[in-house]
């Protein structure tokens, strides 16, 4: 079973694939919904081949489960130019997810066309087992308010934003 987004975000490629990589930007998106909390020292920014164990929680109360989240990068490109995917195939280790034999998350970033200052977001979550058909509902639920908190921060994860026209350019 798969879950699919596609949307575009105010944000250029290379600041959206550095909020991907880190894991602080990475538990934002799921804020205040579902606390993503490390359960070992996590990097600033995730590697390809890196793994870290987290612990879920429903509104920081609720135990959801531990998930191991495994990242490898690739690029690509299609049409329109250069694509860079992050994928987490990881697996929950407790909790409700941990009945599904499959999880395998890829987000894929890339320039909008004509609009090398705004990224077209791209991600497919694929989850399989006996379990998966009962479980896909709530992560619908959960991916559709991933999609808002993506476009909600992604105007957060430039380094120096552009000023905004009616912002005064600082005196020199």
């Amino acid at each position: 079973m798969r879950i699919l987004l596609k949307f575009e975000i105010d944000c250029d490629p290379d600041a959206a694939w550095r909020a991907l990589h880190s894991p602080r930007a990475v538990a934002e998106l799921y804020g205040p919904l579902l606390d993503v909390e490390p359960l070992e020292e996590a990097p600033t920014s995730f590697a390809s081949g890196a793994d870290l164990p987290v612990q879920m929680r429903a509104a920081g109360v609720l135990p959801l489960g531990r998930q191991l989240i495994s990242v490898a990068d690739r690029e690509t490109s299609d049409g329109n130019g250069r694509v860079r995917v992050f994928r987490d195939w990881g697996v929950p280790l407790t909790g409700p997810l941990a009945a599904l034999d499959v999880w395998d998350h890829q987000m894929a970033v890339s320039a909008v066309p004509g609009d090398p200052n705004r990224t077209l977001w791209r991600e497919r979550l694929t989850i399989g087992g006996a379990a998966a058909p009962a479980l896909w509902p709530g992560l619908w639920a959960v991916w559709q308010w991933r999609a808002a908190r993506i476009r909600a921060l992604a105007p957060t994860w430039a380094h120096d934003p552009e000023p905004r026209g009616d912002e005064a350019a600082p005196a020199r």
